[in-house]
C-alpha cells in the first residue's frame, strides 16, 4: 500500500471527471502481472504520464509505475516530495549513468520503469527518432519492454499551445501492446520498438478519427494543422539553441 501514490492518484481520477474526458483502454491483456517492465511511451504532451498508467492501475492486484523525470521535476521544493514518495526517478542529464543504474535496480527488484523513447515532446504529433535508453535497461535487467501509446493528450496541453484544463471533454485512448523481449543487441531492439509502436500508434489515430481539417493537434499526414516531422525538427533545433544562448547569457552575467 501507497498512500501518497493511491491520494494523488483519486485526486487525478477527480480532475478528469471534472474535465469530462472520455478515457478507452485498450491491449490491457498484453500486461505482465509481476516482475520487472519497462514501459515505453509515445511522448505528445505535458499530461501523457497521467493517463499511461491506467492500465497498470486497473489492474488486480494493482501494480504502480516509477517514472523517470527530469532531476529538476524530482528535486522540486515542493512538487519534489511528492515525486520521491511515489518512487520516480531522477534523470540528471549531466550524469546519465547514474540514473540508468537506479532504473535498472528498480526493474531488477520488480517494478515497472516508464521512459519516453523520444526523450521530448513531439511537436508533430508522430513518432521521433527512438534513444536506446529504454532497450539498454531491458537487456540489463534482463525484463520485457511494453509499448504504450497515448492519444487525445496533445488536445488538452502540449507544446506551443495554450492549456485547456476547464472542461475540454476530449476522447483520450491508451492503447498497450505485446511484450517485446530482449532478445536482441540495443540498436535492433530500438528499432523494433519504434517499428511496434508506429504500427500502433497508427492503428490508435485510424480508429480515433474523423479528423477537422487544419486543426493544430492532428498530424500534418492526417489533414491537420501540426507541423510536419521535419518542421517540427526545426522548431526543436531552435528552441535547443534559444536555451543554449540564454544558459551563456546568464553564464556571462554571473561572471561579470
Amino acid at each position: 500500500m501507497e498512500p501518497v501514490y493511491m491520494t494523488v492518484i483519486a485526486g487525478v481520477r477527480a480532475l478528469w471527471r471534472i474535465q469530462g474526458l472520455d478515457i478507452t483502454l485498450t491491449g490491457a491483456e498484453h500486461l505482465p502481472a509481476t516482475g520487472g517492465v519497462v514501459m515505453a511511451i509515445n511522448h505528445t504532451g505535458y499530461l501523457d504520464f497521467t493517463f499511461s498508467g491506467l492500465p497498470f492501475y486497473r489492474m488486480r492486484p494493482r501494480r504502480h509505475v516509477r517514472y523517470m523525470a527530469k532531476k529538476e521535476v524530482v528535486d522540486h521544493k515542493y512538487l519534489g516530495r511528492i515525486m520521491h514518495a511515489m518512487g520516480h526517478i531522477p534523470v540528471d542529464r549531466a550524469n546519465g549513468a547514474a540514473s540508468f543504474d537506479a532504473a535498472v535496480r528498480e526493474l531488477k527488484a520488480g517494478e515497472i520503469v516508464a521512459v519516453y523513447p523520444e526523450a521530448t515532446i513531439s511537436r508533430s504529433f508522430e513518432l521521433k527518432e527512438f534513444k536506446s535508453g529504454a532497450a539498454r535497461m531491458a537487456i540489463a535487467a534482463d525484463v520485457p519492454i511494453v509499448p504504450h501509446i497515448v492519444w487525445g493528450a496533445q488536445r488538452i496541453w502540449t507544446k506551443d499551445h495554450p492549456k485547456k484544463m476547464w472542461r475540454p471533454k476530449v476522447p483520450i485512448r491508451v492503447a498497450v501492446g505485446e511484450p517485446i523481449y530482449p532478445t536482441l543487441p540495443p540498436t535492433e531492439l530500438t528499432a523494433l520498438l519504434r517499428a511496434r509502436m508506429q504500427d500502433l500508434l497508427e492503428q490508435v489515430q485510424d480508429a480515433y478519427g474523423p479528423y477537422p481539417p487544419g486543426e493544430f493537434w492532428v498530424p500534418h499526414r492526417l489533414g491537420g494543422g501540426a507541423p510536419t516531422p521535419a518542421q517540427a525538427a526545426e522548431l526543436e533545433s531552435a528552441e535547443m539553441a534559444a536555451r543554449a544562448a540564454k544558459r551563456q547569457r546568464e553564464l556571462g552575467g554571473g561572471a561579470g
